[in-house]
């Protein structure tokens, strides 16, 4: 489960920003859309949050920094070589910071075992890296790591309470690679909670999103298929069957206006793989199914066909979804819909989780979120993201009207539009 995640010093984000889970007081929708976590000393927290705020004010660089602090714990020990820099991009507009570390830290929730782990990093080396667990609901920090810029080396600190060889994953971590990481790849039993967390429960992804061919994959399977096809059903999509049909890659086939450099790099990536096939069966007035290259279905038909399998896949094992721009070719009452999916226990009963940006507005006022669930992000004077909850305004006495109240300027994190004119020819 995710509680917490902090980012400093990334992209438009300079000071410290904070996106929480976790339940703030009042009642309102509680039973639907917060829950308790089984493990000790727990809080209720969400099971989404939507974040809202002009172009350009730094939503996306805070999905993308939850991305990256996802890849660096997952790709650090394996893929980075020893002089490889690290993928981190500091707040640029400021002398300080721009020379300054990027700074992650997630609080949360893996096997019943409640984690505070984060590290900071330039891009040639990581400065501190720590990991405190809380198996008995009180805080046992298991390693700390900081380098030392007079003696030009690392200074470890290990607990009692890590087991394992401790001097083999110290001398085996290099700068540009995180100890958790490293320790892992050295089979670490203790810490493969904390680091199976962030490459199997966290499950980001960026306005592209997935692509269908997972969704096409499960439809390889009738079982399967049948809960795409419901999926899709449930949210008006008419769409009665989907066919699915695998090949090998044939490179005769691409088009003769290709430039030769482009179909070399198409031949060199798809060499020896399978080309999937998609085809969607719609229902004809005198009730004959007509087939329909995916390819000519619309586009919020073929974002929500991708969506639909992992969608699915998530719900039912609880893990952490977390999309950038969900809005995007979608119908306000599709993202309704989708959102809602993680607000009933029937469909989401292993409380999965949702953390998205968007612009549609229209779910404000249809009491889909209680008020700490909705976030705001802007940009101040200094062109620094700043991030910040809709629970910080103190509610009126009469029901509010939180779209209305966001598009006239009550909560911030609007564009600020100054007038344009065509000078005369």
């Amino acid at each position: 489960m995710f509680i917490e995640f902090t980012v400093k010093n990334y992209r438009s984000i300079k000071d410290e920003q904070v996106l929480s889970m976790v339940k703030a007081k009042g009642n309102e929708l509680e039973k639907s859309n917060s829950f308790l976590p089984d493990a000790p000393s727990s809080v209720p927290l969400l099971r989404s949050s939507v974040i809202y705020g002009p172009n350009a004010a730094g939503k996306s660089n805070v999905i993308r920094a939850l991305m990256e602090m996802e890849y660096i714990v997952r790709h650090s020990a394996s893929k980075n070589q020893e002089g490889d820099l690290i993928s981190v991009t500091p707040f640029l507009f400021n002398e300080t910071t721009s020379k300054g570390p990027t700074e992650f830290e997630m609080v949360f929730i893996s096997e019943g075992i409640r984690y505070q782990y984060g590290f900071s990093t330039t891009k040639t080396k990581v400065l501190e890296e720590w990991l405190i667990a809380y198996p008995k609901g009180r805080a046992q920090r298991w390693f700390s790591r900081a380098f030392n810029n007079e003696t030009d080396a690392y200074e470890y600190k290990f607990s009692d309470y890590l087991l394992g060889q401790k001097s083999v994953w110290q001398n085996s971590t290099r700068s540009n690679a995180l100890l958790l990481s490293t320790a892992v790849q050295l089979n670490s039993d203790q810490l493969k909670p904390v680091f199976n967390w962030f490459k199997e429960k966290l499950r980001p992804t960026n306005i592209e999103g997935w692509g269908p061919g997972y969704t096409a994959s499960l439809c390889e399977e009738e079982s399967s298929k049948e809960e795409v096809l419901k999926f899709l059903k449930a949210a008006d999509f008419d769409i009665h069957d989907i066919n699915i049909e695998t090949e090998k890659f044939d490179p005769t086939l691409l088009p003769d206006e290709f430039p030769e450099a482009v179909k070399e790099k198409i031949i060199n990536e798809m060499k020896g793989k399978d080309v999937v096939n998609i085809q969607t069966l719609h229902k004809t007035d005198t009730g004959s199914l007509v087939p329909l290259d995916f390819e000519d279905e619309s586009d919020g038909t073929k974002k929500f066909f991708a969506f639909a399998g992992p969608w699915i896949d998530i719900l039912k094992n609880g893990y952490i979804l977390v999309v950038d721009e969900l809005h995007d070719s979608l119908h306000p009452k599709m993202v309704k819909y989708l959102v809602e999916l993680f607000h009933n226990d029937k469909t989401n009963p292993n409380n999965a989780q949702l953390i998205f940006t968007t612009h549609e507005t229209s779910i404000l006022s249809q009491e889909v979120f209680r008020r700490d669930q909705i976030w705001f992000c802007e940009k101040d004077n200094a062109q620094a993201t700043t991030l910040y909850p809709l629970s910080d305004f103190s509610p009126r006495k009469e029901k509010e009207n939180i779209e209305l109240g966001y598009l006239s300027g009550r909560y911030g994190a609007l564009p600020f539009i100054r007038p344009f004119y065509i000078k005369e020819a």
